[in-house]
């Protein structure tokens, strides 16, 4: 991962995971009338009611919004945002209509979320949203500060849900439950890592030869760390390790091999830096 990527590539990266959410939002989601929250999920419900165009709809919600972000927190704070916000709504008018699963509720519902939660996730990596419910939880949290601005958005979200649950019935609603999972699930992923490792802990009296065979045999390094069992009372070395998943495996046959009564803590590490693993 690149630390220090340029503003350009920022802005890059925020158009072209608009677009993505763009394409999910015309081809998977509207087609088949999943309401997955937020403005897209209003503007799918204008198109149904009243034929207005997503992009109209999408544009128009969020002009208000803008305004009075911009006045209370400045063009600084919305700036990502509105460059997200004017590309997801180009995106919505651009794109032609091409729907792949108009009779699979399930695969649209599914693969609608993937695509969009790959789009947000580039557009959340770069620190922006798409405006929306999002800047609009933002705007009422300022009011209700005991609340988070994610409660606010479950809430503001729910509503939107429970609307086209109305429009369009209760079973496009719970499809749509399953496009929200996948989007959260992929859009966490991208921003957390997706490049897994485990990371273990054992307490052990032979921790010395745990440790060397771990190096020499895995060539991975090993921190021993200080700690007092608690029970005993006696002090003991505790040792961290990292290691790639398929060297769990590895790693606690050794353990088990040299101290079958080692303690052993493994657990995910989600992004690990440095050598042997992601460089700087």
């Amino acid at each position: 991962m690149n630390w220090k990527r340029s503003a350009f590539t920022d802005y890059l990266m925020i158009i072209a995971g608009s677009f993505i959410m763009g394409f999910a939002i015309k081809n998977m989601y509207d087609p088949v009338s999943l309401v997955t929250g937020g403005v897209s999920g209003i503007a799918i419900i204008f198109k149904n009611l009243f034929s207005v165009p997503l992009w109209v709809t999408n544009t128009v919600l969020n002009i208000p919004l803008f305004l009075v972000s911009f006045k209370i927190k400045g063009w600084k704070f919305i700036k990502k945002t509105f460059v997200a916000t004017v590309a997801l709504s180009l995106s919505l008018y651009i794109i032609p209509y091409m729907p792949f699963v108009t009779d699979d509720l399930f695969l649209a519902s599914l693969f609608g979320g993937i695509i969009s939660g790959i789009g947000a996730g580039m557009v959340f990596i770069c620190q922006a949203t798409t405006g929306g419910t999002d800047m609009l939880a933002a705007l009422i949290q300022r009011k209700l500060r005991h609340y988070s601005i994610a409660q606010i958005m479950q809430v503001l979200d729910g509503v939107v849900v429970l609307a086209g649950a109305t429009v369009f019935g209760v079973k496009f609603a719970l499809y749509a439950l399953i496009a929200i999972f996948a989007v959260s699930k992929i859009s966490d992923g991208m921003i957390e890592g997706l490049k897994f490792s485990k990371q273990a802990f054992i307490v052990s009296d032979h921790y010395e030869e745990i440790a060397k065979v771990v190096m020499d045999r895995l060539a991975r390094g090993v921190t021993a760390v200080n700690a007092v069992g608690m029970y005993s009372g006696n002090d003991k070395k505790m040792l961290f390790c990292v290691v790639s998943k398929k060297e769990i495996v590895q790693l606690k046959e050794i353990v088990g091999r040299i101290d079958p009564g080692a303690f052993v803590i493994v657990s995910d590490a989600r992004e690990v830096f440095g050598e042997g693993f992601i460089e700087y």
